[in-house]
């Protein structure tokens, strides 16, 4: 599932609302028919969701170079993509389904391939190696080609550490000392998001997921105030609370854009997000680009660290060019994939290990300027100890039940009760924990 991205506000996650109502669409209009594979024509429609000039360009210059080799037309379709999905099942729906689409939550991807309209992928994804929890096999096999990770993990202004003598934190209590003192004139000391959005759902769990909470057991019920996983959600909900404090007015509204534009106009010290964020300091503040660094979210203890989870990827439906798709597919992601990469360099972290390695892929500018940082960002997918989860993510295997509690905002809503309400954590958790067990019902 991609993060956000820059899609006028819009997250990869807003769209998992539709699963449901995507899936009783299935049932109801008969889709459970595929097309037939094997067949061919000389005509391919790509549904793309990754909307910035750049990105459209480099597809179509794909496009336009396929067709010149083989014959075959590739069109491009550009949506946002929180109207991916409904454009697929729009198209399922009406006998003129999409060939190739971008995915961005895995219970879509679940959906699909359980109504018999994804191609199985592994035949591509087979001859690479991956990061950590990026490929969710379903009965052992692969049905998208995830092409980046949308990780999120904490700015610093590496040079008000060294001015005020701090030291990058390992534990929440060192984090939230740091947070505080640079909290003073018109700087913020943290800003991460409460309000009932993906934002929240996306940037402000991970310090949840370093303790090594989980939402769901192996059958599926929920175990957040479970006796092993309550005093840990609620001890977060404490240290939320006291970092709250640290945060400028109009935090309990902030969405994605606070969080790139406090950091980058110098107001706050701490914020959090994946490689956009990088790019935007490029573009708007580059008298920053040497004063800030990256560290995981952390644990109370000092020995957990974690990163949340995000992604993206694409889907080869199984129509009448499923044959002529997959042909496109092994020639885009061997031969086009890093042009495609360097449309988002940093945003678009490889989800493919060998693409680190690339020294086309390396060769970009901004990459070798921020070498490391990419290293940084590299070993979050290779470091043993680093969790790699979201809400969506959690669980036993790939399911629309994580997703349901994702569009519960049930982590919102407990943020909220202890930030904004002053709600004891024991009832701000118990809130949650019945929000959670509704969304599932």
């Amino acid at each position: 599932m991609s993060n956000p991205k820059n899609h006028a506000g819009v997250s990869r996650r807003t769209i998992l609302k539709t699963a449901g109502a995507a899936g009783a669409a299935f049932a109801a209009t008969g889709l459970s028919t595929p097309a037939v594979f094997g067949q061919s024509r000389k005509q391919i429609r790509f549904l793309n969701a990754e909307t910035s000039m750049d990105s459209i360009r480099a597809l179509k210059v794909a496009a336009a170079e396929y067709e010149r080799q083989t014959g075959v037309e590739v069109v491009i379709d550009s949506v946002p993509l929180g109207d991916v999905f409904t454009k697929v099942t729009t198209s399922l729906r009406s006998g003129s389904p999409y060939d190739i689409a971008t995915v961005a939550f895995v219970g879509h991807v679940l959906l699909l391939a359980n109504e018999g309209h994804l191609v199985d992928m592994t035949p591509l994804t087979s001859k690479h190696e991956w990061g950590k929890n990026i490929l969710f096999p379903m009965d052992g096999k692969t049905y998208w080609y995830p092409y980046d990770y949308n990780l999120a993990w904490i700015y610093y202004r590496k040079d008000l550490y060294e001015q005020n003598g701090l030291e990058v934190p390992k534990d929440q209590a060192t984090f939230l000392a740091n947070a505080q003192a640079l909290t003073k004139d018109n700087m913020s000391g943290s800003i991460f998001p409460i309000a009932s959005n993906g934002a929240t759902n996306w940037l402000s769990p991970g310090f949840l997921w370093a303790e090594g909470v989980e939402v769901f057991d192996d059958q599926w019920n929920i175990i957040i105030d479970s006796a092993e996983n309550a005093p840990k959600t609620k001890a977060y909900l404490d240290f939320f609370g006291d970092l709250y404090k640290t945060m400028p007015s109009g935090t309990s509204q902030a969405s994605y854009n606070e969080m790139l534009t406090g950091f980058t106009s110098g107001s706050v010290a701490h914020s959090a997000y994946a490689g956009r964020l990088v790019e935007t300091i490029e573009r708007n503040s580059p008298d920053l680009a040497d004063k800030f660094g990256i560290f995981p979210y952390m644990d109370s203890a000092g020995s957990g660290k974690a990163v949340n989870h995000g992604y993206d990827g694409w889907v080869v439906l199984n129509t009448d060019a499923a044959e002529e798709s997959m042909k496109f597919m092994e020639w885009f992601t061997e031969n086009q994939l890093i042009n495609f990469l360097h449309t988002a360099p940093l945003h678009f972290q490889p989800a493919r290990l060998d693409i680190y390695e690339d020294q086309r892929w390396k060769a970009h500018p901004l990459i070798e300027k921020h070498a490391g940082l990419i290293d940084s960002m590299k070993g979050f997918l290779t470091d043993p100890d680093m969790t790699i989860t979201a809400i969506d993510t959690q669980g036993p295997a790939p399911d629309l039940r994580p997703g349901k509690v994702f569009e519960s905002f049930a982590l919102s809503e407990m943020l909220q009760q202890k930030c904004l309400l002053g709600t004891s954590s024991d009832a701000a958790l118990e809130i949650g924990a019945q929000k959670m067990r509704d969304a599932i019902a």
